[in-house]
C-alpha cells in the first residue's frame, strides 16, 4: 500500500523544528505533524505571515524568528533554544531561481539560504538533536553542479537555475556527508533528505508557470504538478518513519518523481561523490565559521 499521512506514528512527547513554517510544505508538514501530537518550533523569516500561518495549525506551536540568509540571525535563533532537545529538524526553508542578489554576509543569496543557513543552523543544534536531521533537495539537483571555488558566482556569470540546482545538490550531499560523520562518531542521529516532486508552492514566485528545468513540452503541457500538501509527504516520510535508515533520500513514486506516494529514491552520481562531499563541508565550516565538531 502507498505510504500516506494514517502511518504517520504518535507524535507526542516529540519537538520538531520545521524552517520555513509558515507556507507550502514547510507549513503542511507542520500542520500534520502537530495534529498528531508533535510540539512544532516554527522557524520563519516574516514574524506576521507566520503568526497568520500559526492560526491555521490545530496543535501546539510556537514561532522562531529566522531568516537563513543571515548568519546572525541563524545564531540567535540558535541561541534561543540553547539547551532544549530537538527530536528532528527539517531544514525546509529555502528559495528558488531568484534574481542575482547578494545576502548580509556577502554570499549569492541562493547559496546563503539554501545551503549555508541550514548548514549553519544544523552544526549549531546538533548537540541538541535526538533523532534525525531532514534536508529538503529536489528533482533538479540532477542538474547541479557545484563551484567550490566560486560557491556565490563572484566571478561567473549568473544564471538563476544554475544556481538553484547547485544549492540543491549541495543540500543533498551535505545530507549524505552528515551521515558519514555520524555513523564514523558512533552516533544514532539520522540524516536523510527528501524532495516534493513537483509541487505548487510560493518557490514558483519568480517563475513563470511551468517552466522548469528537466520537465519537457509533453510534460508541461499535461500539467504534472501536486498540491503542497501532496508536495510534503515525502518530508514527512524523512521526517517520522521509523525504520528509515540514514543517508536515504525520500521522494515521490510515479512518473519521474514528479508526483505520487513517497518512496526511497536515486540521486545523480554527482551527490555521491565522497570528496566533494567532504570539500562542500569544509568550505560551509569556513563561509559560516560553524563546526559540528564531527570529524570527516
Amino acid at each position: 500500500m502507498p505510504w500516506s499521512t494514517d502511518e504517520i506514528p504518535d507524535q507526542h512527547g516529540r519537538v520538531v523544528l520545521v524552517t520555513g513554517a509558515n507556507s507550502g510544505i514547510g507549513l503542511e508538514t507542520t500542520i500534520e505533524l502537530a495534529a498528531r501530537g508533535a510540539h512544532v518550533i516554527m522557524g520563519c523569516r516574516d514574524q506576521a505571515k507566520a503568526q497568520a500561518a500559526r492560526e491555521r495549525v490545530v496543535g501546539s506551536t510556537e514561532l522562531l524568528e529566522i531568516d537563513l540568509a543571515s548568519l546572525g540571525s541563524v545564531k540567535a535563533a540558535a541561541d534561543s533554544l540553547v539547551g532544549r532537545p530537538i527530536d528532528v529538524l527539517v531544514n525546509n526553508a529555502g528559495v528558488m531561481a531568484t534574481p542575482k542578489e547578494v545576502s548580509i554576509d556577502g554570499h549569492e543569496l541562493q547559496f546563503a539560504t539554501n545551503v549555508l543557513g541550514p548548514f549553519a543552523l544544523t552544526g549549531l543544534l546538533l548537540d541538541q538533536v535526538t533523532e534525525r536531521v531532514v534536508w529538503v533537495s529536489s528533482l533538479v539537483h540532477r542538474m547541479g553542479r557545484i563551484d567550490l571555488v566560486d560557491p556565490s558566482f563572484r566571478h561567473r556569470r549568473y544564471n538563476p537555475w544554475r544556481a538553484y540546482s547547485a544549492s540543491k545538490l549541495a543540500d543533498l550531499m551535505l545530507a549524505y556527508e552528515l551521515q558519514r560523520r555520524l555513523t564514523l562518531a558512533g552516533s544514532t542521529i539520522r540524516s536523510c533528505a527528501a524532495h516534493p516532486g513537483y509541487a505548487h508552492t510560493s518557490l514558483q514566485r519568480y517563475q513563470p508557470f511551468m517552466r522548469v528545468p528537466l520537465l519537457n513540452k509533453a510534460q508541461q503541457m499535461v500539467m504534472v504538478s501536486q498540491s503542497a500538501q501532496a508536495g510534503a509527504l515525502p518530508i514527512l516520510y524523512a521526517a517520522t518513519a521509523a525504520d528509515l535508515p540514514g543517508g536515504s533520500y525520500v521522494g515521490p513514486s510515479g512518473f519521474g518523481e514528479l508526483t505520487g506516494a513517497p518512496r526511497v529514491v536515486g540521486s545523480s552520481p554527482a551527490s555521491h561523490d565522497r570528496e566533494a562531499q567532504s570539500t562542500l563541508w569544509q568550505v560551509c565550516e569556513g563561509l559560516t565559521g560553524v563546526s559540528a565538531g564531527l570529524a570527516g
